[in-house]
Parts: C-alpha cells; sequence; structure tokens
C-alpha cells in the first residue's frame, strides 16, 4: 500500500473513529444481531438483516481504517521550512486575480479534508496547482466552470 500523508491532526481523528468503531460501534451491534436473533425466524427478519449489513460496514471500515493507519506518513506542518514553497501541511492565503476573493486553504490528507474549515485534499485539483509554487506566484486552477487563477499572498507552516 503506497504511503498516506496525514498531519497529526489527521491522524488523531483517524485514530478516534478507530476507537470509536473497536470500543462502542463493534459491541453494539453485536448486542443488536442478539435480539434479532432471540425474536425467532431468521429468514423475514428485517432487524436482523439491517444489524448484519451494518456489521459488516463497520468491519469494513476497521480494516480500512487500520491499513491508512499503518500507511500513515505523518507530517507535522509546524516542523516544516519548505522556504516559502506550498508543501503538504501548508497554510496558503490566496487571491482570486479575477474577483479578487481572498480565501485560506491548508493542504491536508483525503481523509481530513473539510472545505468548510479550509481544510483541502492534497488530491484536488487547487492542491495539486498550488504545490511546489512559492509567495507571489499565480496557480491556475482547472474548475468547472474554467481556468481560475489565485496569486499566493502567504505560505504558512502551523
Amino acid at each position: 500500500m503506497a504511503s498516506v500523508p496525514l498531519t497529526v491532526r489527521g491522524l488523531q481523528k483517524l485514530k478516534a473513529e478507530l476507537q470509536q468503531l473497536k470500543g462502542v460501534e463493534r459491541h453494539a451491534v453485536i448486542q443488536a444481531i442478539a435480539e434479532a436473533r432471540a425474536q425467532g425466524d431468521l429468514s423475514e427478519n428485517a432487524e436482523y438483516e439491517a444489524a448484519k449489513d451494518k456489521q459488516g460496514f463497520i468491519e469494513g471500515r476497521i480494516l480500512e481504517l487500520e491499513g491508512k493507519l499503518a500507511a500513515a506518513q505523518v507530517i507535522d506542518p509546524s516542523t516544516l521550512d519548505a522556504g516559502g514553497r506550498v508543501v503538504f501541511g501548508a497554510t496558503v492565503d490566496l487571491e482570486d486575480e479575477e474577483g479578487g476573493a481572498k480565501v485560506t486553504y491548508q493542504i491536508v490528507g483525503d481523509d481530513e479534508a473539510d472545505l468548510k474549515l479550509g481544510l483541502i485534499s492534497i488530491s484536488s485539483p487547487i492542491a495539486r496547482a498550488l504545490i511546489g509554487k512559492e509567495l507571489g506566484e499565480v496557480a491556475d486552477v482547472q474548475a468547472p466552470g474554467g481556468v481560475k487563477s489565485y496569486e499566493i499572498m502567504d505560505v504558512r507552516y502551523v
């Protein structure tokens, strides 16, 4: 499996989800299956089927999280010194060249991305356009509505 880049916050988030699934969700679904079995005939028992489906989802997610954590490459942005270049974990202030709108994004792993919080995935078009650029450079991003140009106003490693 290829390495999975994560920030420290992303690592903690995945570990917390794994602990929740193993410690709480797994036991709850086992209890639900036991209760559904106690109702008798399993061939037409919707509660039993739903609980088994949920169990399959939980076990699959546990395996997925364990795989990601095993392949995790944890990067602490505060320890980076990329000389002002945009790299994984960097927080970047951008200005839309067309409309002048200002936005701030941090480039994070796929599992951490949350646009509402300003966290964009390393595999997103805007992050791919920004990687390697420096303060003052312009990044052209292929967006659904056409190419958008953003000037890099600041690069921080926090």
